[in-house]
């Protein structure tokens, strides 16, 4: 440790950080399974079993904010896997390294907006008489749309404007496993006459593959982790419907409601996380015996 001693203090913050806030959380997860009440605190607290689960479990929402949930996860990890994958493919052939610089800047550049000014974004660009896209539809003869007041356009909505956001940014990790690729494969390629599309095919994708597949069960695993901050920013009467999911309910009910039930909001959540474990699980299972690839 005396000889290393840097390495140490360069990983002592992520430590930390993870038991903060990953660690010492936990203690707080029995209420789920407490009447919680803030006086008495979280050890005093009556202790009432599974209540909260089967509550939610039975309630009219149930059904709904997993749909709405289940669906935006998949349509976001279907539609937008294979973006990323495509661009990292795609800039790794490009010879012009200013035009490469340049690409890359502009397609990772969104990832650091944030989500109000991202959700901000969207209204301009799709407001019902002044957005630049019902202008469009009105000089091509097509009637404006009220694209955020229709709720079967929320989840397209959400999704493609995560994945212009996000896209550049995730082909960085992409690109890093590409430049590992030894280049005598391809100069042996080259050589028996394989052309770009070959070479992509039986070069670059299996050498991307192993860190494709820990991406994808890293990513079905948090598919119920969506966030609400930027589906929240989206909600309205018209839509919420189709937009009502589960991180939006535990903040709702735990924070805005006027009886704040922090021990049904934890319960949700605490099941969200179950969920969430069992399926990286079993599609890190899935992938072991597939391909030899997985987490663990």
């Amino acid at each position: 440790m005396r000889k290393v001693w840097q390495l140490y203090v360069l990983i002592a913050l992520p430590v930390l950080y993870i038991i903060i806030f990953k660690y010492v959380p936990m203690y707080g997860a029995q209420i789920a399974f407490k009447d919680f009440v803030v006086s008495k605190g979280i050890w005093d607290s009556q202790w009432v079993g599974l209540k909260h689960f089967i509550r939610f479990f039975n309630s009219y929402e149930f059904g709904r904010l997993m749909k709405n949930t289940l669906l935006i996860s998949l349509y976001s990890l279907i539609a937008g896997f294979p973006f990323p994958i495509i661009l990292a493919l795609s800039l790794n052939m490009v010879r012009n390294r200013f035009f490469k610089k340049s690409v890359q800047m502009v397609t990772y550049a969104p990832h650091f907006i944030s989500v109000v000014v991202m959700v901000g974004i969207v209204f301009e660009l799709l407001d019902p008489r002044h957005g630049v896209v019902n202008m469009i539809l009105q000089a091509l003869g097509m009637d404006p749309i009220n694209f955020l007041g229709s709720p079967g356009l929320f989840k397209s909505i959400y999704v493609w404007s995560g994945i212009w956001q996000s896209v550049g940014f995730s082909c960085i990790i992409y690109l890093a496993a590409l430049s590992g690729i030894d280049p005598s494969l391809h100069e042996a390629a080259v050589v028996d006459g394989a052309n770009k599309w070959r070479r992509i095919w039986h070069i670059d994708i299996p050498g991307i593959m192993p860190v494709a597949i820990i991406l994808l069960i890293l990513n079905t695993g948090s598919m119920l982790e969506i966030g609400y901050e930027k589906v929240l920013l989206m909600q309205n009467p018209l839509n919420i419907r189709t937009s009502e999911i589960i991180d939006t309910y535990v903040y709702k009910v735990g924070l805005l409601s006027q009886a704040m039930n922090y021990s049904y909001s934890a319960a949700i959540g605490l099941f969200k996380s179950v969920i969430g474990f069992v399926l990286i699980y079993s599609v890190n299972k899935i992938a072991q015996k597939t391909n030899e690839t997985s987490l663990w």
